[in-house]
């Protein structure tokens, strides 16, 4: 198991924290990311996709981690989820967002939400890999304000019309179904829709890859015109949408937390080797005190930002077990704020320090830490801004009276 993980897994594995279930799970998590490794590295040289990844989380039975059993998956918990997503953060972002999205926004909300028709029909799709899952709540004009979304829907006899498009969307272009949010041209409540791709009426208009990294991360523009959607194609009570775009995002910050401490473990294991073998001015760069500060600061951000991903995992678990606690709810929307807050700055910091580290040659996507330098960015934008999180924590101590948007 790589070194850094391991150190991970074994101070939890004394906490009596992991079975020796989830001690497999992990193995078959490094392993998989020794395998994806050179795909992922060339692939995001080339400013590609990366279209090995999914097979080769499927062939090793990765892609269902949350799913339960009955429907393929491997029933894990969101502690163990959590330490998954954060081996591969090692690998960068980009595959961190291709899970999060199919499984922590994806199949986690199905399962939640869905009726038993929709979770029989598309999580062993999911599991296996064979359907990719998309979540489709951001639009040209609606990121952090998801109530100013155009998207609508109207009823008809077949079932429901719908119109409009979804901006910024993961795995978008190559997701068999797709969680769509939209509102009704009736009384504008949101109801949360699965679209299946393969419907007439659904459009890739566009694959943003202009983007500043995440080049290995699917993300495309979609559009709907008079698309025909079945009576049962709801997601959840119809109106309710935002119930269950919130409780994805939930889960998808706990996915994002944990994929930047995957993230700090890389950069600091790729500066720990440029500080000792990297010679400048007589004597490796390690024994330059300047470096050395740099060094500390991103030991410190990963120490720092660790216990909050975990705790908010951990938190999750118990509020899966006991749904009706509305207290223990807002507690957990505060720890997966907090931890998505401190875990991504913090990654964008140790990125950025990585870089002057490595100098000249960390400004190269050849190095092994630009990737995380661009990718990191968008940690702090995607699935809430920092100025979202920051808010929703605030709001989560001093109750709905004081919540600075609605």
């Amino acid at each position: 198991m790589e070194p850094t993980f391991s150190r991970s897994v074994e101070e939890l594995k004394g906490l009596k924290l992991l079975t020796e279930k989830d001690l497999g799970l992990l193995e078959s998590v490094d392993e998989a990311c020794g395998e994806l490794s050179l795909s992922e590295f060339e692939a995001y040289v080339e400013r590609r996709y990366n279209d090995v990844a999914a097979k080769i989380l499927s062939e090793r039975g990765l892609m269902g981690l949350p799913i339960d059993e009955k429907y393929g998956g491997k029933g894990v918990s969101m502690f163990v989820h959590s330490l998954a997503m954060e081996r591969l953060g090692q690998l960068g972002m980009g595959i961190v967002t291709l899970v999060d999205v199919h499984q922590f926004l994806g199949s986690q909300t199905i399962q939640q939400w869905g009726t038993e028709e929709q979770k029989s029909k598309i999580l062993p799709e999911a599991a296996s890999g064979k359907s990719i899952l998309a979540y489709a709540l951001t639009e040209p004009e609606a990121g952090s304000d998801p109530g100013s979304m155009t998207t609508t829907y109207s009823e008809c006899n077949d079932g429901y019309v719908l119109n409009g498009s979804k901006y910024l969307i993961s795995n978008g272009s190559i997701a068999r179904y797709v969680i769509v949010f939209a509102k009704s041209i009736a009384d504008n409540s949101v109801t949360a829709f699965i679209v299946d791709s393969s419907t007439e009426g659904f459009k890739v208009a566009m694959h943003l890859s202009e983007k500043l990294g995440l080049f290995t991360s699917d993300t495309a523009l979609l559009e709907f015109e008079n698309m025909i959607l079945p009576k049962d194609a709801n997601l959840g009570r119809p109106g309710k949408g935002f119930a269950v775009a919130y409780s994805a995002l939930l889960n998808g910050r706990i996915g994002i937390g944990s994929g930047c401490l995957g993230v700090m473990e890389d950069c600091l294991n790729s500066c720990v080797e440029r500080a000792r073998n990297r010679t400048q001015h007589g004597k490796p760069i390690g024994k330059h005190q300047l470096i050395q500060k740099h060094l500390a600061k991103i030991a410190m951000n990963l120490e720092s930002s660790r216990w909050p991903v975990y705790m908010a995992a951990m938190m999750k678990d118990k509020m899966d077990s006991d749904q009706q606690n509305l207290a223990l709810r807002n507690n957990v929307d505060r720890l997966s704020a907090t931890a998505k807050l401190i875990a991504s700055t913090n990654a964008f910091d140790s990125a950025d320090r990585a870089v002057q580290i490595h100098g000249g040659f960390g400004y190269s996507l050849l190095s092994p830490v630009a990737k995380h330098f661009l990718d990191s960015r968008v940690a702090r934008i995607y699935e809430g801004t920092d100025e979202i999180m920051e808010l929703k924590i605030a709001s989560t101590i001093l109750g709905k009276d004081f919540e600075a948007y609605k």
